[in-house]
């Protein structure tokens, strides 16, 4: 997993409440299981006029104009700037890799669904809430000025603008060292890796019978 500590990029819309998962990843591309390749379907529904399906090529397909990622000023973005519950819906956490394959990696709502949250720090995205009066005034700072950008400083618990604002938010101190180092739930278990190898050297001599009939085949 991608670590993150300190973050500046082009901010992008998504002004609609109750984003739900289905919207950010529609359910026909939930065949793969490969964490890649979901960031060009990323709001499917809403980027394209036309239906889409897994393997449609994306010459064939008919982009929404009217879209805010199908527009000039939003290329490149990597901080989505959204309303309140986004990732609302399933669990799928096709949704998270959505976002971090288009190339989002941060998220900024006033609330999100709760395994959506929980979500998105498995696999690299923050999601930020700051209340809704202070994201209403970053939408509409960003609506003024294209090509408006935030650094988001995860270790220091801020989000500046470069008009010199500074905004803190709050995040759980063992998902920020998960994010800051990069570690997922992986990740996270590898750091034992000497004590698990040692675990399982002590079964092998108190209980061999058991790895015997595993190594034969038995279970």
């Amino acid at each position: 997993m991608k670590a993150l500590k300190k973050h500046r990029g082009l901010v992008a819309p998504m002004d609609r409440a109750n984003v739900d998962t289905d919207i950010i990843i529609p359910k026909q591309y939930l065949k793969s299981i490969k964490r890649t390749g979901f960031g060009v379907n990323l709001f499917d529904q809403l980027r394209y006029l036309d239906e889409g399906w897994p393997g449609k090529p994306l010459e064939d397909r008919q982009p929404n104009p009217e879209f805010a990622l199908n527009q000039d000023r939003y290329i490149g973005a990597s901080v989505l700037l959204a309303r309140e519950n986004f990732g609302c819906g399933s669990s799928r956490e096709h949704a998270p890799w959505a976002l971090e394959d288009f190339g989002f990696r941060v998220v900024i709502a006033p609330t999100f669904a709760d395994i959506f949250y929980n979500n998105c720090f498995k696999n690299g995205v923050l999601p930020l809430e700051l209340p809704a009066q202070l994201v209403e005034q970053l939408f509409q700072a960003m609506y003024e000025q294209p090509g408006y950008q935030l650094t988001v400083d995860l270790e220091e618990q801020q989000v500046l603008t470069d008009e010199g604002e500074s905004f803190s938010f709050d995040i759980d101190a063992f998902r920020k060292h998960c994010l800051i180092e990069g570690l997922d739930d992986i990740g996270l278990t590898l750091q034992s890796a000497d004590r698990i190898k040692e675990y399982e050297q002590q079964r092998r001599t108190e209980a061999p019978w058991l790895f015997d009939v595993i190594s034969k085949g038995a279970i």
